[in-house]
């Protein structure tokens, strides 16, 4: 849930190491874990040799990077309490869906994990003191009744939370799990000959800027040149809102049916940029191989008129609420989307393969673009 850019990040995290610690320090326990904390790409000093004696899932307590959840196990019990916090800058214009995606957005964290019960939430918010008290009496109680709705729908409920005054609004919140260790899917586990399969499609955060540039006039004379109209934007933009309010709960659940070997959330640092994340946990030596790219259907034409990329074709635009990138065996993937799309109405997709390598994400030379939906159903929201 990082707001600021992965370079950035690093860069500042880099503080916190004595003596500058790299990645030739890492150490590695039981079954080849890396027992040393990664926070956003950057090593941090290796953990003690006590670890050795842990237990898989104890030793996610001290996360590498690609959790997307903090996992602490509660003394002998054979529990574990996993907890993720998030939020986001609301970027559309429904206050009441803006709750839901936040809501959503949170919970990925645990999904990711295949962790499919939430136990409780806490919601956070910062109430924009641009907007009047008129105003106010009508944005918050609909941004609080999306979160509360979305959170009802997962089967969790809100327990307290902390609002504040804030020149620019944020939502989002604190989910919490406890579980016992075969109820967590550990994201290290990929083997060569495994599939990638992403569970939403991308280009959020172009559908979002593109609605907003519907009131700008240079930037609609743009698309009209293009051939593409006010309703073909407003089209992609309602697809984009559906996708991020969408909880990844089905998937999460199809994980453990499927025998996922690990997944992660594909959100802000987008999605090669948390592939690679993915791949420098993994206990094998492994490459994770993107040929696909799923995208919400009008996208790429947007990004032609206008002149704007947001790297999306090279993998790297922010993805708000993303779907699951997950690491499943060859000859179960195909069943985990088309059950996927039968129980929820939405497709998923193959988009690359695991290889033997050197732990890391790459995106071929000139990917598959797959406009979302397909062209008969382009009367169909999916």
């Amino acid at each position: 849930g990082c707001k600021v850019p992965q370079g950035v990040l690093q860069k500042m995290l880099k503080t916190l190491q004595p003596g500058g610690a790299s990645s030739s320090s890492v150490q590695h326990g039981p079954a080849g874990t890396q027992i040393a904390l990664r926070i956003c790409g950057v090593l941090l000093p290796p953990l003690h040799p006590w670890l050795d004696g842990m237990s898989k899932v104890a030793i996610l307590a001290y996360p590498d990077i690609g959790m997307d959840s903090s996992v602490t196990p509660l003394g002998a019990s054979g529990f574990s309490l996993v907890q993720t916090i998030d939020f986001f800058y609301p970027s559309v214009e429904d206050p009441y869906i803006s709750g839901k995606i936040a809501c959503a957005n949170v919970l990925s964290d645990l999904y990711a994990l295949g962790v499919t019960r939430c136990d409780n939430m806490l919601m956070v918010m910062a109430v924009s003191t641009k907007l009047t008290e008129s105003q106010r009496d009508v944005v918050v109680p609909l941004l609080i009744k999306g979160f509360r709705d979305l959170a009802a729908e997962a089967g969790t409920r809100i327990t307290g939370g902390q609002t504040v005054l804030n020149p620019w609004p944020m939502i989002g919140g604190v989910a919490s799990s406890c579980c016992q260790d075969a109820e967590i899917i550990a994201p290290d586990g990929a083997e060569p000959g495994d599939v990638l399969v992403l569970t939403k499609p991308l280009g959020t955060q172009v559908t979002s800027n593109a609605h907003q540039w519907l009131d700008r006039p240079q930037r609609v004379e743009q698309l009209e040149k293009a051939g593409i109209a006010a309703e073909d934007v407003r089209r992609m933009y309602f697809r984009g809102m559906d996708s991020m309010a969408r909880l990844n709960l089905t998937a999460a659940q199809l994980m453990h049916r499927h025998g996922a070997h690990g997944a992660t959330d594909v959100t802000g640092f987008g999605l090669l940029g948390h592939a690679q994340n993915l791949a420098e946990v993994q206990q094998k030596a492994v490459d994770l191989r993107i040929h696909t790219l799923p995208v919400i259907r009008g996208v790429p034409e947007v990004l032609a008129a206008t002149g704007t990329s947001f790297k999306l074709m090279q993998g790297y635009s922010a993805e708000t609420s993303g779907g699951l990138l997950v690491c499943l065996p060859k000859e179960n993937a195909v069943k985990f989307c088309e059950e996927l799309e039968r129980l929820e109405g939405y497709p998923a997709w193959i988009i690359g393969d695991v290889v033997a390598g050197q732990r890391r994400a790459v995106l071929v030379d000139q990917p598959r673009v797959l406009p979302v939906p397909a062209a008969d159903k382009e009367g169909e929201l999916w």
